[in-house]
């Protein structure tokens, strides 16, 4: 009778163990992430099943999910200006800090284009947030499917503590396992 008992405290200490080692592991480094909506397409699709790290610095054109400042879920795009970054979006063509940016992950929408369209219409950050530069702690984030992305165009800048963590990799589905 000893020996069951004693068996069954050390299967609970194991048990809660694993309970708190995945607790920890879910709040403070990764976590998994259901994509909802089109805005990242082609690259991240409805559906998908990330994991997301929660440490590691953020840099430009990493993905991150963030918690949307207009709506109750979290959102995923594409990290485009950083802080102290003037951007802006000329001709179809993303300039940072005066410099123009090729965008390879926009490919497949372009390609559709008629020689008379723009993915992205014009805009300047002064424009969007009446701020030349991104302020300390904010982020310019842009959607890879921009024609249906609600994204900074539409809300601005977010905070770096809305951000809850940058896409590490794909679990779901099996055929695109990797980094997305």
């Amino acid at each position: 009778m000893a020996t069951s008992r004693k068996t069954l405290i050390s299967w609970v200490k194991k048990i809660l163990f694993a309970v708190v080692i995945s607790f920890l592991i879910r709040h403070f480094i990764l976590t998994p992430y259901m994509v909802k909506g089109e805005s990242m397409m082609p690259g991240i699709q409805d559906g998908n099943y990330l994991l997301v790290s929660k440490i590691g610095n953020i840099k430009r054109f990493d993905k991150v999910t963030f918690h949307a400042p207009d709506y109750g879920e979290d959102y995923i795009k594409r990290v485009i200006g950083l802080p102290g970054d003037s951007v802006e979006m000329k001709n179809d063509v993303l300039y940072i800090n005066g410099k123009a940016y090729n965008e390879p992950y926009l490919k497949q929408y372009k390609a559709k284009l008629s020689v008379d369209q723009v993915l992205t219409p014009d805009f300047t950050l002064k424009e969007l947030t009446n701020k030349t530069t991104i302020p300390q702690g904010y982020l310019f984030v842009l959607g890879d499917n921009r024609s249906i992305s609600k994204d900074s165009r539409s809300f601005g800048l977010i905070s770096n503590k809305s951000v809850t963590g940058k896409v590490t990799v794909r679990l779901w589905p099996f055929k695109e396992v990797g980094s997305p």
